[in-house]
């Protein structure tokens, strides 16, 4: 296990190097989250993993309360460790279960908003999806889009925000997905390697029970040149003040 600092709400963090430590991706998407949950909300992170986004979500915003769900133990392990480390105990609870079966975990419509960094892939029978939690992860092997969607539509209050951050190449799917269980799509946003090159990732915000109108923003470029993050990701990682209750 090693210890890293989030510098963006100063909060220390577990990681284990033989699991799957976060990357820009969980970063890109608790910001995303965090600039649109209102205070007093409480917030569930699905596929938690070690806690990444729930941390951010904590350090970034005045949220009542953030619930972690994550299925794998040592993961759950790992995010009660960083509870520990940042005396986050009234605020932020890890939960070891299964999405799946989240209508015997909580009640219906306890959240306000929903935050979801999944597995991008679907599994396969290669051996990229050999069961591990890297692959798990990375690889739809436990849950699948529409688990994930399915479980958000259960969890949030009517006009509750649902974030996630995928592959856009899956859109079409996410898109008849949101709108079989009452999520409208409500703000999009492409995330670009660099201003040349095609996105590889998606922000997506969508809200229970509204009209449809959708707003698409500029892209998000990730790199001005090589190694070098564009201004705004610079921002993203730099302190934030006046949010959370640390």
């Amino acid at each position: 296990m090693k210890i890293d600092l989030l510098t963006q709400v100063g909060y220390k963090i577990a990681q284990d190097e033989n699991q799957f430590c976060f990357g820009i991706d969980a970063v890109l998407l608790a910001d995303f989250a965090s600039k649109k949950i209102r205070s007093n909300s409480k917030v569930i992170d699905l596929c938690s993993g070690n806690g990444i986004i729930a941390l951010l979500v904590c350090g970034s915003t005045k949220a009542q309360t953030v619930t972690a769900l994550e299925i794998q133990k040592e993961a759950c392990g790992l995010a009660e460790e960083s509870v520990k480390l940042n005396s986050l105990q009234e605020r932020l609870n890890i939960v070891n279960g299964d999405l799946k079966n989240a209508a015997s975990l909580f009640d219906k419509y306890s959240f306000d908003a929903v935050v979801c960094n999944p597995p991008y892939m679907k599994a396969s029978h290669g051996r990229e999806s050999a069961v591990n939690a890297k692959a798990i992860a990375r690889h739809e092997i436990l849950c699948t889009l529409k688990d994930v969607v399915k479980a958000s539509d259960y969890l949030l209050k009517p006009s509750g925000s649902f974030f996630m951050i995928h592959r856009p190449e899956r859109l079409g799917e996410i898109f008849v997905e949101l709108d079989r269980h009452n999520l409208e799509a409500s703000e999009l946003r492409m995330v670009q390697p660099s201003a040349e090159a095609a996105p590889t990732m998606v922000l997506i915000h969508a809200k229970k029970n509204i009209k449809p109108n959708l707003k698409v923003d500029v892209p998000l470029v990730v790199y001005k040149e090589k190694g070098v993050y564009t201004d705004e990701v610079k921002s993203i990682y730099l302190p934030k003040t006046g949010n959370g209750t640390k």
